[in-house]
């Protein structure tokens, strides 16, 4: 039999490193989006797909690769994780046009979404103890900051030497030696009530999620007044109520939506999204200032762009000792407030910003998001019943990924707009001729704002280029007002919504009944247990759930 202490070693390990696996495309592509832009000529909305057919089958399916584990072994998830994190990062690799590159990154994109919810649900099921699972979930979120803290470096570097293809050569071979490793040491677990997959609530989720996503996306590049742009945004509507009435009736939910009764996790799966949308979205809009308006080398960069997330590593570590002193509302609603500053102080940006009176702002940012992100993670995970953990956390995880696929679509779309409308008067500025000035509005508004750079005009580039950086600024400058306002929104949500609670255990209200399956546990109630053991008796630490195997479904409690 395998030490217990061993086994949770094992676990923490394979659940870091399949995070990290996880999270690496988002930064290593995000400071590679100029060199894709110039490599492959590809419009700003089709860029914001680069970014997005990697978090939208996140955002789609991870309710669903969550449930998935808990019904047919998180084991199993994982590893398949792994294997898509490995096929995708080949095909993104190998590609030589933008379509092969949305196909790859989308793959890994469900590799991401199956390691998302299995690596925190393996953890809670390893370390039962509330207090103790928070400092595997504070190396758990370390893992993800990690990733995103060396991505920019690793690209920065491989950009000065080869092709862009090149930043998704690491995830191959990590992703197949973790895999292999997993099948002989991870340790198997699933979810202790009965589940069952929910598919009208996944396809119901998935329209949702893509058509909005499209619909911002393609609405940014063409006018949100577009029969498509419009049909989009309404179907994506339609599908988020389809997806709540389906799961207000389903037996088997993907979320229960009485989850949303504990104030904790409604708060945190605000947090989550909102805070996401604005920073995946920030990292999106501020690559391409660097690369259109700075004119910097991708490993420049990288080094500004590490300033962030370094920071946010760094904050983690004593945010993580500090979770036992003072409460997550206070550090969570601290963090978002310096995000907010920093991210209005970075207003005044323009094309002359030096290396230095950036990098404090970056650092500053950083600092407040890494108060954010093991508090919030371990709040969501914390706010409900142990056997609940796995669907916490894939709901959890799901608002986030909602947040990061509407991030550079929301902000893609309003940067190229407000720097659209911009344009004419900022050429008019420059003394750029109108017959020139017209070419180039027709070249930004078919083709894209980087497109215009490749225009050979004689005498004009020089003026151009200036009224182009200009126009750039001032929708940068919109994306940045917008993300600190969403930033201070999370703020305000969570002061309101995350208070001091009761541990699971000891909670009483309101009630969350978990609908059940073949083979789950009996018609014990949640008592002080955690989990329950599968017989008829008591739970892992008191009065389990686990009753006298009759099917009924137990009655169990959130905060």
């Amino acid at each position: 039999m395998q030490d217990p202490r061993a086994g949770r070693a094992v676990t923490l390990v394979m659940a870091c490193l399949g995070v990290f696996v996880a999270y690496l495309p988002v930064t290593t592509v995000s400071v590679s989006l100029p060199a894709i832009q110039r490599a492959l000529g590809t419009s700003t909305s089709q860029l914001s797909w680069v970014s997005d057919a990697f978090v939208l089958p996140m955002a789609a399916l991870i309710l669903t690769t969550g449930v998935w584990g808990d019904v047919h072994g998180r084991k199993r998830v994982f590893q398949a994780g792994m294997l898509f994190c490995a096929l995708g990062a080949a095909v993104s690799l190998t590609s030589d046009s933008v379509q092969w590159l949305w196909v790859g990154q989308a793959a890994s994109g469900l590799g991401a979404a199956s390691l998302l919810p299995t690596t925190l649900a393996l953890i809670s099921h390893a370390v039962p103890d509330h207090r103790e699972r928070g400092r595997f979930i504070g190396l758990w979120a370390m893992s993800l900051l990690a990733s995103l803290a060396v991505g920019p470096l690793i690209a920065g570097v491989l950009l000065e030497h080869v092709a862009w293809r090149w930043i998704f050569l690491l995830p191959v071979p990590v992703s197949l030696t973790v895999l292999v490793v997993a099948a002989f040491l991870l340790p198997d677990s699933r979810a202790p009530h009965g589940r069952r997959l929910d598919w009208p609530g996944q396809i119901s989720a998935a329209v949702a999620v893509t058509s909005v996503v499209y619909g911002v996306i393609e609405g940014g590049a063409n006018g949100f007044g577009e029969p498509a742009v419009v049909a989009a945004l309404v179907l994506g509507a339609v599908g988020a109520a389809v997806f709540v009435a389906v799961e207000r009736r389903s037996a088997g939910p993907m979320i229960d939506l009485a989850l949303f009764r504990s104030p904790a996790f409604t708060a945190t799966a605000l947090v989550a999204m909102i805070s996401f949308l604005g920073l995946i979205g920030f990292f999106f809009v501020l690559s391409l200032y660097f690369g259109m308006v700075q004119h910097l080398t991708t490993i420049q960069a990288a080094s500004r762009m590490v300033m962030v997330t370094g920071a946010s590593l760094l904050a983690g570590l004593p945010v993580g000792r500090l979770m036992h002193r003072v409460s997550a509302r206070v550090l969570i609603t601290t963090g978002l407030v310096v995000t907010a500053g920093a991210l209005l102080s970075l207003t005044n940006l323009d094309v002359h910003t030096s290396f230095g009176s950036i990098a404090w702002r970056l650092v500053l940012l950083g600092l407040g998001l890494g108060a954010v992100l093991t508090p919030m993670t371990a709040s969501a995970v914390s706010s409900v019943p142990h056997h609940l953990t796995g669907m916490a956390a894939a709901g959890n995880n799901a608002f986030r990924q909602v947040g990061a696929a509407l991030g550079p679509a929301v902000l893609g779309a309003l940067l190229t707009t407000r720097a659209l409308d911009a344009l004419p008067g900022r050429l008019t500025d420059a003394g750029v001729p109108t017959q020139t000035g017209d070419l180039v509005l027709t070249t930004a508004r078919d083709q894209g704002l980087g497109a215009v750079a490749g225009l050979h005009l004689d005498a004009a580039t020089g003026p151009v280029l200036t009224a182009l950086s200009s126009s750039f600024l001032d929708g940068l400058r919109l994306c940045l007002v917008v993300s600190a306002s969403l930033a201070a929104l999370a703020a305000l949500s969570c002061a309101l919504l995350l208070r001091p609670t009761a541990t699971p255990a000891s909670a009483s209200v309101p009630v969350l009944r978990v609908a059940p399956g073949p083979g789950s546990e009996g018609n014990g109630t949640a008592g002080n247990g955690s989990e329950g053991n599968g017989t008829a008796g008591n739970g892992t630490a008191g009065n389990g759930s686990a009753g006298n195997g009759s099917g009924r479904a137990p009655v169990t409690t959130v905060r």
